[in-house]
């Protein structure tokens, strides 16, 4: 149930005040019959709505989808090299949705999906400081003392400085594994810190977006997002 104004506002057709103004003047009808009365309420689910003679009704509710993106496939809609895009692992959604931030050809892990395009754009945007965590494999024996130069700051070629919470979870001769933190998220990040310190990655896993993860889903499966996960999404943007 809901306020036939607030239903005119939501299907939009005019704010609540502009909407109150056309049903004073007769030009609103609820099946078929002229509402002239503020405060009216309706059905949303059943009630058949009319501007001017012409029906109106809710857009489609936003879909929130998450995916554990597996390796071989780019982060877009489509790929001009021929290559294998994330958008046909999810199929039968009913609406169009659009990834939120990327991830690598060669990383997996955590991938957001949405056409609800200002959360998105709060997820994205640095302001918001929503947290991105990554387990990061590199090539070779990286020193416990380097750890700290994460959350130092690294200078990247651009000049940026990008910085990070860190844990070596292992340190081996051939290969050692990191955790690690950003904020920002600005684009090849990870590799290019890790590459500015000496050690190139081999693998790279995004395990969390902001508090979202992929634990128990196999690589290239997806699922809708429950509705509490997407309150505590809005609740950290700003939206609720």
């Amino acid at each position: 149930m809901m306020r036939l104004n607030k239903y005119l506002s939501k299907c939009g057709v005019a704010s609540r005040r502009h909407a109150d103004k056309l049903i004073e003047q007769g030009r609103v009808t609820v099946n078929g019959t002229k509402v002239s009365e503020l405060g009216t309420i309706i059905d949303d689910m059943c009630d058949q709505v009319q501007v001017d003679g012409k029906p109106v009704s809710l857009p489609p509710e936003p879909v929130y989808i998450l995916l554990n993106k597996p390796k071989g496939y780019v982060t877009s809609l489509k790929d001009e090299f021929g290559r294998k895009t994330v958008t046909t692992l999810i199929k039968n959604v009913g609406q169009r949705v659009y990834p939120v931030g990327r991830l690598d050809l060669d990383s997996e892990g955590v991938l957001l999906f949405t056409d609800d395009g200002e959360l998105a754009y709060r997820l994205t945007h640095p302001k918001f400081g929503i947290r991105k965590v990554y387990q990061v494999t590199v090539k070779g024996q990286f020193p416990v003392e380097l750890v700290a130069r994460f959350e130092e700051g690294v200078q990247l070629e651009d000049g940026f400085v990008a910085t990070a919470k860190a844990k070596l979870v292992s340190s081996q001769a051939k290969s050692s594994t990191l955790i690690l933190e950003l904020t920002e998220g600005r684009k090849r990040e990870v590799k290019r810190m890790c590459k500015t310190l000496g050690f190139p990655v081999l693998t790279l896993r995004r395990t969390k977006f902001a508090d979202l993860s992929c634990d128990g889903m196999r690589s290239g499966t997806w699922r809708f997002l429950s509705r509490k996960e997407i309150d505590k999404l809005k609740r950290k943007v700003g939206l609720d």
